[in-house]
């Protein structure tokens, strides 16, 4: 008698593996982004919205976020931070970096269960031009982690331009974007969110103790638009 694969005799049969760009629906989520005034915020905001997702932006400002949200349109809500998160399934954290941990801490207790998709870069500046910042904590995907221990922590969106997020006449948006996680049905949720916007693509790439070197890369990119004057994305490829 022989058995084929790696089943054994009297065992059930072993699942099949499961699809990994079999994603869940997303489209009846609500999705805030803390910082959605600035312009990566604003950005992610208006693609997300022009995809049919209900978005609400938030700021310390609520004038400052109902401002921004009548002059996207697309039925954008504004709300202070912590209305923001209180309303919303997902939460996109990008808010800059040196506010990075105080808007947290703050938040905590309306950010608990929520999926946080933190998409902050810890970047600094000279004359020689962007360069990468080591958080104690790893990275700021990390440090979001340490600080929101009840919530759910991912990260995703760092490689994205802002002037291309908010250009109404740029249809397609050609990038992939790298999710980082520790469960993978919070990492499921974030790719189908990504893929809701035309020529995105979300893309598992690890757990959060591999977010520094993603984060990071946006340093490297701010130099390649420089040298050739573009908006640079990335492409996995194989997958």
């Amino acid at each position: 008698m022989t058995t084929s694969g790696t089943d054994t005799p009297g065992s059930a049969p072993k699942a099949p593996a499961k699809d990994p760009w079999d994603l869940p629906d997303v489209s009846g989520l609500v999705v805030g982004v803390l910082g959605g005034t600035g312009d990566q915020g604003r950005g992610l905001a208006y693609r997300l919205a022009r995809a049919g997702q209900k978005v609400i932006i938030g700021s310390r400002s609520v004038e400052r976020a109902e401002a921004a949200a009548q002059e996207l349109g697309l039925g954008i809500e504004g709300a202070d931070n912590a209305e923001c998160a209180r309303r919303s399934d997902v939460v996109i954290v990008a808010v800059p970096w040196d506010g990075h941990a105080k808007t947290l801490e703050t938040l905590q207790k309306e950010l608990v269960g929520k999926l946080v998709v933190d998409c902050v870069n810890p970047l600094g500046f000279d004359k020689k031009g962007a360069y990468a910042l080591k958080p104690e904590e790893g990275s700021a995907a990390e440090q979001a982690a340490v600080l929101l221990p009840d919530s759910r922590v991912t990260a995703a969106f760092h490689h994205l331009s802002a002037v291309l997020l908010q250009d109404e006449s740029v249809e397609e948006i050609d990038t992939d974007v790298m999710v980082l996680g520790e469960v993978r049905a919070d990492t499921d949720i974030v790719q189908a969110l990504a893929a809701r916007i035309p020529g995105m693509r979300g893309v598992f790439a690890g757990r959060l103790r591999n977010a520094h070197q993603v984060e990071s890369l946006v340093a490297n990119l701010i130099s390649v638009n420089r040298r050739y004057k573009a908006h640079a994305g990335l492409r996995v490829t194989d997958v």
